[in-house]
């Protein structure tokens, strides 16, 4: 079963709907899918992928990429969540898309370690980003500014963003999701 990118953002928002509704608190946070960590909502998405979207055991969690999708894709995912699960904005959440340096733990960081993947599958980053209904801080921005600094700053060719927005999240901060992916295809020149 080949996976395009556009359904490859669908079903992993789905996967997230899935986990927010389940009520489950991270950790001593408030129940929903918002407050969780990478690692650990990845590890989540790839079961829910595998359990009951079809993938049949071939979504998998791994140190670099975060997720293999056997045969289709390698991602490396990261989360934008400007605020806290106590409502305040957070510090330097914006730094974990747009630091533009090979090695650094950002999306940006992310496509340079996805270019180096030896692997057959193509390469995408993804990212999970958490608002308020009304956005307090509109995540359209920064994701457009992580493009532009990929694309211009960094020489780096991603395709067109794929991406999905849904407001239902039970989290009274993180109260909506976007998923937003591109694929990682080369650099530029």
């Amino acid at each position: 079963m080949a996976v395009g990118l556009p359904q490859l953002v669908s079903d992993v928002s789905n996967c997230l709907c899935e986990i927010d509704a389940s009520g489950t608190c991270f950790k001593k946070f408030q129940p929903g899918v918002g407050p969780y960590g990478e690692p650990q909502l990845v590890k989540l998405i790839a079961d829910r992928l595998n359990q009951t979207l079809g993938y049949g055991g071939r979504a998998i969690t791994k140190r670099s990429p975060d997720l293999l999708i056997r045969g289709d894709w390698a991602v490396e995912v990261k989360i934008a969540r400007p605020f806290g699960d106590n409502g305040r904005e957070a510090e330097n959440w914006s730094v974990n898309l747009l630091h533009p340096y090979p090695g650094n733990v950002s999306a940006i960081g992310d496509c340079y370690k996805l270019l180096e993947y030896a692997g057959l599958e193509r390469r995408a980053v993804l990212v999970i980003g958490y608002e308020h209904n009304r956005p307090l801080i509109d995540l359209s921005p920064l994701l457009s500014a992580f493009e532009v600094v990929t694309r211009e700053v960094c020489g780096i060719r991603l395709s067109k963003r794929s991406e999905i927005y849904r407001a239902e999240l039970v989290h009274p901060i993180h109260q909506s999701l976007r998923v937003a992916a591109w694929e990682v295809l080369g650099t530029v020149g």
